[in-house]
């Protein structure tokens, strides 16, 4: 679509506030009123409407697409979207570890245990670890304590909680980032330790760095999301 506008701003309306191109208010593509929760996010969604060229790219437009998710597939049945992300839970990147070599090893148990660490501690869900991939179920109450931790958020916060959890393949890490327990680049780094160690190795190769560009551009965009709600 070309860009039709020519003035962005933001207007405080019934639970938020909104965006309006040319005096009219932005709407969701299931034609919702786009109203953001807070005045930081709502400018943030602005600005990527201002910074629009001769046409809408919707992959610079990283917060608005959020929003959109939140508003019409989030908020429709926040409880089942929240079941659906808890799900990771059962087969947490975290818990998957090697056995050798020692040094890789060593490296996962440092920056994973704290994590497991911390879920245990402040949602009483203590995970087990097991080396290799063969999938390990996980104590009931723990993956029940995560799913009450998940179903708690907002559809907003839910909808930045999504990528999280599917680009870091963690639900434990994605919940530690959203509460502040670690910073994003400290968890970027634990959750691609693996691939960290394969490249260091065996070198990498353009496919693969685009798409870790890529995924790394979805964690910013819901990092910054979560930061302005």
């Amino acid at each position: 679509m070309r860009r039709f506008w020519k003035n962005v701003a933001v207007v405080a309306a019934a639970g938020g506030h909104d965006v309006h191109l040319d005096g009219r208010p932005v709407r969701t593509p299931g034609r919702a009123p786009l109203t953001l929760p807070t005045p930081a996010l709502a400018e943030a969604v602005a600005e990527e409407w201002h910074a629009v060229g001769e046409t809408i790219d919707p992959r610079a437009m990283p917060l608005t697409g959020l929003a959109n998710a939140a508003i019409d597939r989030v908020a429709a049945d926040p409880a089942a979207f929240a079941a659906g992300l808890a799900k990771y839970g059962e087969s947490d990147l975290l818990c998957y570890r090697a056995d050798h070599p020692l040094e890789l090893k060593l490296r996962q148990e440092a920056a994973w245990d704290p994590l497991l660490g911390w879920a245990a501690t402040r949602y009483a869900a203590p995970l087990e670890t097991v080396t290799g991939i063969v999938h390990r179920a996980q104590p009931a109450d723990s993956l029940a304590a995560l799913g009450q931790a998940v179903a708690t958020r907002s559809p907003f916060e839910l909808a930045a909680l999504s990528p999280l959890v599917t680009v870091t393949g963690s639900l434990v890490a994605a919940l530690a980032l959203l509460e502040g327990a670690a910073s994003a680049d400290d968890i970027w780094s634990a959750v691609n330790l693996d691939e960290d160690w394969q490249v260091e190795h065996w070198g990498e190769d353009d496919l693969a760095r685009q798409a870790r560009t890529a995924r790394h551009a979805d964690f910013d965009a819901a990092v910054r999301f979560l930061s302005l709600l």
